[in-house]
């Protein structure tokens, strides 16, 4: 790939969003030997060495976090190798997985539970299947959180941990591995302790033995993924979407105004798309859900208040906070439907 001379930067690092979204992913030539990354790999090496594990799983770029099923490593999407490619991931899903060190460091625990499970071949003693469950439970293409359960740890979003044996696994794991997480006290009465204290044990048992998987096996290597930008993009969108259409009508006439005594009020569709990205934030913040199905809801609704021509009728600060409880009605409605989609 051409690029320029001296610092090596790519030369798509200074094209613009729909240039570079036609560039097949493989060609970006991107690798793990950015800043951010190192800082982020070196510290989870860290963290494993202060818990006596010679276990270091390999990482490699693909399209998205996962670790392979049988493989002691971890695939990091591309997109964090470099900050164009963080801006783009940002401008066409609203945030960027990962793109902070803290977020990092979160996924890379939880996935470091996985590979370890493939290193030691954890997922075969009965023992672990008795506290967590069987691997080989079909994963859901949905899943139904259940956000009061105590019987889980809460590490990434969404209640991970609900959605299969395995995540359960890996997101005890990362709680366990966590510096200063204290989790004896965190957890202190809920039933999930008996897992956190299996998997303290059970690591203890692995202090300073030698993994039985070793192989460097990657699988998706981003110079392998043809897929160009757009197409990648295109595909994620459709995954993290929601069903259409949903019928927000009556909460939306509830808190908004169809009268002619409010003809000379603020449109409502014009007063969402003002907070728009504030209250997709807020949304997020409160619920763990991606921004970009939050965005979605916020878009319907803004159609269904343009058609049916809604009101503001009442001062705006009060509006503004009647409705981002709405929509953290909805976004919660739609998870415990079992619609949600699963990032595996």
């Amino acid at each position: 790939m051409n690029q320029h001379s001296g610092r090596t930067e790519p030369l798509w690092a200074t094209w613009g969003d729909e240039r570079l979204l036609d560039l097949p992913i493989r060609r970006l030539g991107v690798n793990l030997h950015s800043p951010f990354l190192t800082a982020q790999i070196e510290r989870l090496h860290q963290e494993l060495e202060a818990k006596r594990l010679r276990f270091r799983p390999h990482c490699w770029l693909s399209n998205e976090w996962f670790t392979p099923d049988g493989v002691p490593g971890i695939a990091i999407p591309f997109y964090l190798a470099h900050p164009r490619l963080i801006k783009l991931e940002l401008n066409q899903m609203l945030e960027v997985e990962g793109g902070t060190s803290e977020w990092c460091m979160r996924i890379l625990r939880h996935e470091a539970g996985h590979a370890i499970e493939n290193a030691y071949r954890i997922r075969r003693l009965h023992s672990r299947q008795r506290i967590f469950g069987r691997s080989s439970e079909p994963y859901p293409k949905y899943y139904s959180p259940r956000p009061y359960s105590r019987s889980y740890v809460r590490h990434l979003d969404l209640w991970y941990a609900q959605s299969h044996p395995d995540e359960d696994f890996a997101e005890t794991f990362a709680v366990w591995l966590t510096p200063d997480s204290m989790w004896a006290d965190r957890y202190k009465g809920w039933p999930v302790l008996r897992k956190l204290h299996y998997m303290d044990g059970l690591m203890r048992d692995l202090e300073g033995v030698a993994p039985k998987v070793t192989t460097t096996e990657t699988v998706d290597p981003v110079h392998s993924l043809k897929r160009t930008l757009r197409e990648h993009y295109d595909r994620k969108r459709v995954h993290y979407g929601i069903e259409r259409p949903s019928s927000y009508d009556p909460d939306l006439k509830r808190l908004f105004s169809e009268t002619s005594l409010h003809a000379d009020r603020t449109s409502a569709a014009v007063f969402l798309k003002r907070f728009r990205r504030e209250v997709r934030r807020k949304v997020a913040g409160w619920t763990g859900e991606y921004q970009y199905t939050i965005d979605q809801v916020l878009e319907d609704m803004i159609l269904r208040c343009q058609e049916l021509r809604l009101r503001v009728p009442s001062p705006e600060e009060q509006v503004k906070l009647d409705f981002t409880i709405l929509l953290t009605m909805h976004t919660m409605n739609y998870l415990r439907s079992g619609r949600h989609k699963v990032a595996v």
